[in-house]
């Protein structure tokens, strides 16, 4: 794939993102707080394996706009295979992975050949099972109940042996003390689309995963290329983990109050970067994988093997 096919793909994407984003951003909800669809990750049907990074946001992006209603996605090939057949005239979302090519490259010191590498971005396409005959969904869980302590998100949580205090009036993270902060439980309330217990977990996970984001952890810098946009970016990766691990761990994610803030900053980095969500994907999913890798061995899950690029 030459250069430009390649960013092609990522003005494909992110395009699609930003979209959705405006769509949503007037009532402060992006398309992966929502219930239904974006309830789970989406999982490739035939390996049964999750999307990861920028293609989760995509489907979630596409899945919303056509008012799909499972999360399980395939190529024409692929649900071929699984004995279901593509309608006619239905039109396929499009996913990325990346390709690692051998490449010679001439040497700065002394301009002699050498071996390289480098990620190309190729697209791939999908089709969502109501777009296909001859497969049943079955239906999407139900969101959880407002009064229930997820006792699996608490495990999940106490594994990572991150310091939760409770109390006060803000939630955040402190990377003075290594610690994260959270208002009372009972100071969180349900709305007309989001249960108490939803608003609680989503806030707690968004904060999670700011507390990987230390040198001594994943030591996410953004450096020279966001400069004042770093902090945007860093809330993005933020919330593009807390909305992952709702999905992984059962929870519908709903947005936190100080989310309109973040919007319209984050459609101006989206907008001057196209490689920027792809970026913030994949420093959310790379928390995300380092969060699981805290986990009891019996906990690990499965990811469709599609690479992010940095």
């Amino acid at each position: 794939m030459n250069a430009s096919l390649s960013r092609d793909v990522y003005t494909q994407v992110t395009d699609t993102i930003i979209s959705a984003i405006e769509a949503g951003a007037g009532q402060w909800d992006m398309p992966w707080h929502r219930h239904g669809v974006t309830h789970t990750r989406p999982m490739n049907a035939l390996t049964g394996k999750r999307y990861r990074g920028v293609n989760v946001l995509a489907l979630w992006a596409s899945a919303e706009a056509r008012g799909f209603t499972t999360g399980l996605w395939g190529t024409y090939r692929q649900w071929q295979e699984k004995g279901a057949q593509v309608r006619k005239g239905e039109k396929s979302s499009l996913v990325v992975f990346f390709k690692e090519l051998s490449v010679d490259e001439a040497t700065p010191e002394t301009g002699e050949p050498a071996r390289g590498r480098r990620l190309i971005a190729k697209a791939s396409y999908v089709f969502n099972a109501n777009q296909v005959d001859g497969f049943v969904a079955s239906e999407p869980a139900a969101p959880a109940n407002p009064a229930e302590v997820l006792s699996q998100v608490e495990a999940y949580v106490a594994a990572t042996g991150a310091r939760v205090a409770f109390g006060g009036g803000g939630a955040f993270y402190r990377p003075l003390t290594d610690t994260i902060h959270m208002p009372d439980r009972a100071r969180f309330v349900g709305s007309a689309t989001s249960s108490a217990t939803e608003c609680l977990y989503s806030t707690l996970l968004h904060e999670l995963t700011h507390w990987t984001g230390i040198k001594t952890r994943c030591d996410r810098e953004f450096g020279k290329r966001f400069g004042d946009d770093a902090y945007a970016m860093e809330e993005l990766v933020a919330e593009l983990g807390a909305a992952f691990l709702c999905a992984d761990l059962g929870i519908a994610n709903t947005p936190r109050p100080d989310h309109a803030a973040y919007i319209s900053h984050w459609l101006t980095v989206l907008k001057a970067d196209k490689k920027a969500i792809f970026t913030a994907a994949s420093k959310a999913a790379q928390a995300v994988d380092y969060l699981d890798g805290l986990q009891p061995a019996d906990e690990a899950h499965d990811t469709e093997e599609l690479e992010e690029a940095a």
